[in-house]
């Protein structure tokens, strides 16, 4: 099984510290208000690095000015899915296109399965490697 020291799922910012409170989230959410960032929140069951696009849980976040608005999003997508994966993303449009600026986890299941890595031998004596999720073993219903 692949793993690391915490034993959790660790993509984008923040994601080797502990959890952050909601009052860190906020200030991190104003902080990419105040540079002019839009915000989204976006969830998932399967957390398969390279399953780069998440549900997105609503429309993206343009124009405001306060964290609350975010904030409020982030809560309504916690009570409807509180056993996901739930992200924030900030997205910088000063250059004409939507650039992913921010992105951090704010909600874990109880239980995170991790992945393990496959090896399967190919012509010769090539070998291919390549990574299972463990939480892609039950139905999408299932999983948490």
């Amino acid at each position: 099984m692949m793993t690391n020291p915490t034993g959790r799922i660790t993509q984008g910012q923040f994601s080797f510290l502990p959890d952050l409170t909601d009052d860190e989230i906020a200030m991190q959410i104003q902080y990419g208000l105040d540079k002019g960032y839009a915000w989204s929140v976006e969830y998932t069951d399967d957390p398969h690095p390279r399953n780069t696009y998440w549900e997105m849980f609503g429309m993206p976040m343009f124009d405001l000015q306060d964290a609350a608005g975010v904030l409020l999003e982030l809560q309504q997508c916690r009570a409807t899915f509180p056993k996901h994966y739930i992200r924030l993303m900030a997205f910088d449009s000063t250059r004409g296109v939507e650039t992913i600026t921010m992105s951090f986890i704010v909600n874990r299941p109880p239980s995170e399965p991790g992945f393990g890595l496959v090896r399967q031998e190919i012509n010769g004596r090539s070998m291919r490697y390549t990574v299972h999720s463990y939480a892609t073993d039950r139905p999408e219903t299932q999983r948490y």
